[in-house]
């Protein structure tokens, strides 16, 4: 049987899984560390939770942790879920720049009637909006506090040197205002070599749409 090792994202925690864990036979939520000074200590957490033939699945910027995880240990795959898809050496901090995520962010915006402003990281970022739209009130979960990460991680060196030599899939969310959709196929198909597969619900989704993950996962 399977084992998923499932990953959250930045300001989330194990949670954030909570109404995915039940749908699946055997999977593990990782609570990673909020004082993580490296992105080793990170996947030292995931390991803890895997074995040899575990798939992780990583949310958001946690796919920068199972994508080095999966480079550091053996697995059966990673699943990267509305994700930051990272490339090798990039760190976290100059992800943004680098994939133009600004501009991308405020087109799908502007395509939606929202103000840009609300969706892009900065002084008018609206979590609400972006991040709440379509997660019903059951779904809701407290963000911990400290929270994953600590900001000197987003400057922290990415040791990966490659992608890892494993099966990878992308699942990107179709109504993800944070990483729009044609954002992520991009992404997929210049970084990992793979077309994304689309499933309902916002960035949360797991959170918004646990059967749609579930049964992606186990598919």
């Amino acid at each position: 049987m399977t084992r998923f090792v499932l990953v959250h994202g930045a300001g989330g925690a194990a949670a954030y899984w909570s109404r995915v864990l039940p749908l699946l036979p055997d999977a593990a939520a990782v609570e990673l560390p909020p004082d993580a000074a490296t992105w080793e200590e990170c996947v030292g957490v995931v390991r803890d939770a895997a074995d040899a033939g575990s798939v992780l699945v990583g949310q958001s910027m946690g796919a920068f942790v199972v994508a080095l995880a999966a480079a550091s240990f053996p697995t059966s795959g990673v699943v990267l879920l509305a994700p930051m898809v990272p490339a090798p050496g990039e760190t976290a901090g100059a992800w943004w720049e680098n994939t133009r995520h600004a501009d991308a962010a405020s087109e799908a915006a502007t395509g939606q009637g929202l103000d840009p402003a609300a969706v892009v990281p900065g002084p008018g970022f609206d979590g609400d909006v972006t991040f709440l739209h379509d997660v019903p009130r059951e779904g809701l979960v407290e963000p911990p506090d400290p929270s994953w990460p600590p900001a000197a991680l987003f400057d922290a060196p990415y040791p990966l040197e490659a992608w890892p030599d494993v099966p990878t899939r992308v699942l990107a969310a179709r109504d993800d205002r944070l990483f729009p959709l044609p954002f992520v196929q991009r992404l997929a198909r210049e970084r990992a070599g793979v077309e994304a597969e689309v499933l309902p619900g916002g960035h949360l989704v797991a959170l918004a749409q646990p059967g749609a993950v579930a049964a992606a996962l186990l598919a």
